[in-house]
Formats: C-alpha cells, structure tokens, sequence
C-alpha cells in the first residue's frame, strides 16, 4: 500500500512538473505548481522507504507535512465563513489579474459572489480594483465593472480603482477613494477567493478599515497550488508586514 501511495506521488509530482513548462500560466499560479511538486514527490518517497526510517524521523517528517495541512486548513475555513451582515456601505471587490476584456474564472466568482450581496442589499456600492495589467486592452477594474453591469448591478452604483497591482495597493487606493466617498466612514464586506480572506481581511483592517468578509469559491483545480503559494504569502505578510 505504502508503494502504491509513493508511485502515485512521484507520479502525480512529475505531472505537475510537466506542467509548469507545458502549460502558460501566471507567475503566482507556478509558484503553487513548484509547491505542490516539492510536496508531492517526498511524500511519496516517504511511503516508498517507510520501512527503512526510524521511528523519530517518520514523526519528523509526519509533523513537517501536517503544519502546511493545519495552515491551509485554517485558511479554507476562515474563506469559506462569510461574515456580512448584508447592511455595509461598500462592497470591495479584489483583483485577480486579467489579460483580456473578460474576467476568468477565479475573479469571475468573485463578481458572482458581488452579485450575490448585491441582490441582498442594493444600497450598496460596489468598487472594483486593479489596474492595466501586462497585454491586458482595458484596465482590471473596467472588465470587472462591465461584468457587473451585465449581471444587473447599476453602473452609478459602481466605483473604480484602476491603479493598483497588488492586494495591498487594491486596498489602500480604493479607501482614499471610499474615504472621499464617505467622509463620515463606511463599513465594507470585502469579497475574494477563498484561498485570499485571511491575509486580505487582515490587511484592510491594518489600513483601519471597518470590514466584514465573504468568500467566493476557488475552482477545484486550482485550489491546491493556490491555497500552497497563499500559505507562503501569510507567513511573508506576518514576518514583513
């Protein structure tokens, strides 16, 4: 059983190593492919020499593969408990990279899960952030507010933040916007991908802002290499800030 479950692993991390240099992807997205890669094939090298390891090394190696589980466990958990009251004044909509007019699929959810709030509360505004990214035509924020006209949502009910390039940056420019906005204060429900709550919600609450948060779902293929890169830019964020 043990050499079945170390084929499987060198197995399946030579396919994702395969993957990183046949397939395009964003940068952010191969990091998580390497993670998933270094993770896998020890594992199954593990399974494969069982036997042949002492017992203090198998604990070793047991705790050193259930701290990364423990993290991205606590992080799907926190992403997948919304905390909306549906009475905020502002609905912050992440970015998540775009080359085209249109959103694909992990900021596609997010607008969804947007659409969602906005149905249960169209007092709302809306802002969408992100800036021109790399061969992208129009700007993060502009395809992203033309998938929530589409969807229903009142264009005077959205807002644009089109300068930024980073979670940080989405943040910090749409509360100088929103502080204009509402100069008496505003709460806000921020929306992203799951795998993205924690470190984005723990960001807008360093910059001061009153949020709550709702997670969009992250499409099952993805999880993996996302939730493993997430993992490494929370510990990043707690160490540099």
């Amino acid at each position: 059983m043990r050499k079945h479950i170390g084929i499987a692993g060198m197995v399946l991390g030579a396919l994702i190593f395969l993957r990183i240099f046949l397939i395009p992807s964003t940068s952010r997205l191969a990091i998580g492919m390497v993670l998933q890669f270094l993770l896998l094939v020890p594992l199954g090298l593990y399974a494969v020499f069982f036997k042949k390891l002492s017992n203090k090394f198998r604990i070793i190696i047991g705790v050193a593969f259930l701290i990364p589980l423990v993290f991205i466990s606590f992080l799907a958990i926190y992403g997948n408990r919304g905390s909306p009251t549906f009475n905020e004044d502002v609905i912050i909509v992440l970015g998540a990279g775009t080359r085209t007019e249109h959103p694909r699929s992990p900021l596609a959810r997010r607008l969804n899960t947007a659409v969602y709030y906005f149905e249960r509360n169209p007092n709302a505004y809306v802002i969408v952030c992100g800036g021109l990214g790399e061969r992208a035509a129009i700007t993060e924020a502009e395809a992203m507010a033309r998938h929530l006209y589409e969807r229903g949502i009142p264009r005077e009910r959205i807002l644009l933040e089109d300068l930024s390039t980073s979670t940080m940056e989405n943040l910090t420019f749409a509360q100088e916007i929103l502080n204009e906005h509402f100069p008496d204060g505003f709460t806000a429900v921020v929306i992203s991908n799951d795998f993205h709550m924690f470190r984005a919600v723990s960001m807008a609450r360093g910059l001061g802002m009153d949020v709550n948060h709702l997670g969009a779902s992250t499409p099952a293929h993805l999880l993996m290499e996302n939730y493993l890169r997430e993992m490494l830019a929370v510990l990043h964020f707690w160490v540099f800030g």
